[in-house]
């Protein structure tokens, strides 16, 4: 049986992520940063889940996906209440959970075609 390898068809694709680095494509950020399929944000400055605010997302907003991936570390830790209730308001679904599962969660909703934003916390 012969495999061959298919590059996705979008432009930014997580291959590792943990608390404290992420490989995006070939470039290693160590610090927190977001993404859609065609766009990285190389420099988000959030340092941590439980002190996220409304500001510190409305870039993400802005890009209008369907859904929002939150990346918050080695742990799940969800952010505060409003920043939830900011996402739902606008019909844009909130998930929250680790790094690791955040990148894989985005690789699979990206190559599905889905409008999604994906934002990494990294402890740096």
């Amino acid at each position: 049986m012969q495999l061959n390898h298919e590059p996705p068809d979008y432009a930014y694709s997580l291959r590792a992520a943990d608390g404290r680095s992420a490989r995006v494509n070939d470039l290693v950020l160590g610090q927190s940063f977001f993404l859609t399929p065609d766009q990285l944000v190389a420099e988000w400055p959030v340092r941590q889940a439980s002190g996220l605010q409304l500001a510190d997302i409305e870039a993400i907003l802005a890009l209008n996906p369907a859904l929002i991936v939150l990346g918050t570390g080695d742990r799940q830790v969800f952010p505060p209440a409003a920043v939830m209730a900011a996402c739902l308001s606008r019909g844009i679904g909130l998930e929250v959970m680790n790094n690791p599962a955040a990148a894989r969660t985005f690789n699979i909703l990206a190559g599905e075609g889905r409008k999604v934003a994906a934002a990494f916390i990294l402890e740096g």
